[in-house]
C-alpha cells in the first residue's frame, strides 16, 4: 500500500516536490543536480533542501542521489503537474493537449489525476502507487537484460519484439530493467478480445457521467513510460490501431478528437512466445500469424532462450535463500534435470519441457513440504502419465539422494552429498 509520506510533508516541501515533477524528475531516485535545477527553476529554495540531502535514510548508495518517494505518490495522485503558460504559448502547445477538430465542443477526457492513481493501485494489486516496478532482490539479470536498460536508459523510442518459450524471464527482465532504471511500466496482457477500446481508451461511467477515459497505451504515451506488451502474439486484428503508435508518430483519437503525441522517453517492447507466424506444434494454443505489416514496426527481435546452467543454478539458488531454503546440492541437480530434459525437447525425444519458472516452483514446494520428490511430483503432474513417470525416473538418476516413492507417499532420501554425480 502507499505510504503516503506525501501528507507528512510542509506546504512548501510539497510545493517544492511539485516543481520537480514539473521539470520532468519522475523519482523515486533524485540526482543532486536534479534537485539544484528543480531550485534554480522555482525558486523555492535557493539550494536543494537539508530535508532531503542531509536525511540519512533518503541518501543512497551512490554518491549525490537521494530516495524521494513523495514524488512519485504525487504523480500517481495528481498526473504530471504542468508549467502555467500564456495565451501565445498556449497556441504553439503540441496536439496532444489540443483537440483537431470541434474545439471546446470536443469531448474532454478524464484528467490523469484520480483515475490513473486508482487504474494503478489496481494494476498493481494495491501494493504501490506507482507503475516503476519493484525491485526482485532475487533477480539475475541475464541475457538481454543489459540491451534492454540500454534502450530504456537511451530515453530513444526504439520498439522491441522480444520471443522466446514460456517461463524464461522474458517479461521479468523487462520489468526489471525498468525498475532499476526508475521507469514507469504500463504493461498490458494481450489477449483475442484485446481491442482499441482496452488499449486507446473509451466511454466510462463515473460518478454517473459518461466520461472518456485514456487506455494504459495513451497513458504511456502521455507520461513517457515504457510499454510492455505481454503476450502480444494472442492478438486479434484489434492490435493494428496500434500502428502509429509503434510508428512514434503518437495516435488519433477519434472518440475525443485528439491528436496523443508521445513524450520524451516513450518506448515499447513486445513479447510473446512465437515470432508472429503462430504455434505449428500447438503449444501455444490462441498464437496466430500476425500482420507482417504490424511485426515490421519493431526495429529488432531479441530471441530468449532459457538461461545457461550457471545462470539458472545462480536464479535457482537465490530463490531458494529468499525462503531460508538453500540446497546446493539440490539447485545442481535441478538445473542438471532440466538441462537434459531441454536437449531432449530439441531433439524431438518427449514433448515437453521444464521451465525456469517450474523450477522455482519446485523450490517453494520443496520449502513447503521438506521433501524433493513431493516437490518435483506435484510439478510434473500436469504432463501425461509416461511423460511424467519419464521425468521422475530421470531425476532420481541424477539425484543420488532420492528414490521414487508410490503415488500420495513421500521419497525416502540419502545422506548429503556435496555436488551433483550425474554429470
Amino acid at each position: 500500500m502507499t505510504t503516503l509520506k506525501l501528507n507528512k510533508l510542509s506546504a512548501r516541501q510539497h510545493k517544492f516536490v511539485r516543481a520537480l515533477a514539473a521539470s520532468g524528475v519522475r523519482g523515486p531516485v533524485v540526482s543532486r543536480q536534479e534537485l539544484k535545477s528543480a531550485c534554480d527553476a522555482s525558486q523555492i529554495y535557493a539550494c536543494p533542501p537539508s530535508w532531503i540531502t542531509q536525511d540519512s535514510s533518503r541518501a543512497l548508495d551512490m554518491r549525490g542521489e537521494y530516495d524521494l518517494p513523495e514524488l512519485v505518490e504525487l504523480i500517481s495522485a495528481e498526473g504530471v503537474p504542468q508549467v502555467v503558460r500564456d495565451t501565445d504559448e498556449m497556441l504553439a502547445a503540441p496536439p496532444s493537449t489540443i483537440g483537431l477538430k470541434g474545439g471546446a465542443n470536443a469531448p474532454t477526457p478524464v484528467a490523469a489525476s484520480a483515475n490513473l492513481a486508482a487504474s494503478i493501485m489496481g494494476a498493481t494489486g494495491g501494493d504501490r502507487a506507482t507503475l516503476i516496478p519493484n525491485k526482485i532482490k532475487t533477480y539475475v539479470p541475464w541475457g538481454h537484460f543489459d540491451s534492454i536498460k540500454k534502450i530504456i536508459d537511451s530515453n530513444m523510442f526504439y520498439p522491441v519484439f522480444v520471443t522466446g518459450l514460456s517461463g524464461n524471464g522474458k517479461t521479468t527482465g523487462i520489468e526489471q530493467a525498468c525498475a532499476a532504471s526508475g521507469r514507469e511500466c504500463f504493461r498490458v496482457n494481450i489477449t483475442k478480445a484485446t481491442d482499441e477500446d482496452d488499449l486507446l481508451g473509451g466511454f466510462r461511467l463515473i460518478d454517473g457521467e459518461t466520461k472518456f477515459v485514456y487506455g494504459p497505451v495513451v497513458e504511456a504515451m502521455k507520461r513517457g513510460a515504457v510499454l510492455l506488451l505481454d503476450e502480444i502474439d494472442l492478438a486479434g486484428l484489434g492490435i493494428m490501431c496500434l500502428q502509429s503508435v509503434l510508428e512514434g508518430k503518437g495516435v488519433f483519437l477519434k472518440k475525443t478528437n485528439e491528436w496523443i503525441t508521445p513524450a520524451a522517453g516513450f518506448t515499447v517492447f513486445a513479447t510473446a512466445n512465437t515470432k508472429g507466424k503462430g504455434s505449428d506444434d500447438g503449444r501455444f494454443i490462441g498464437t496466430g500469424a500476425m500482420n507482417e505489416a504490424f511485426l515490421d514496426r519493431f526495429p529488432v527481435t531479441m530471441e530468449q532462450e532459457y538461461a545457461p546452467r550457471s545462470t539458472e543454478k545462480k536464479i535457482v539458488t537465490k530463490a531458494m535463500k529468499s525462503l531460508n531454503a538453500e540446497d546446493k546440492t539440490f539447485a545442481d541437480c535441478l538445473t542438471k534435470w532440466a538441462e537434459t530434459i531441454r536437449k531432449s525437447f530439441f531433439e524431438g525425444a518427449v514433448d515437453e519441457i521444464i521451465t525456469t519458472r517450474r523450477l522455482i516452483d519446485i523450490v517453494k514446494a520443496n520449502a513447503i513440504f521438506g521433501d524433493k520428490m513431493t516437490a518435483i511430483n506435484m510439478a510434473v503432474s500436469r504432463f501425461d502419465d509416461e511423460t511424467k513417470e519419464g521425468f521422475l525416473s530421470l531425476y532420481t538418476k541424477i539425484d543420488a539422494e532420492v528414490v521414487m516413492a508410490p503415488e500420495g507417499e513421500t521419497s525416502s532420501e540419502g545422506g548429503a552429498s556435496s555436488d551433483c554425480p550425474f554429470e
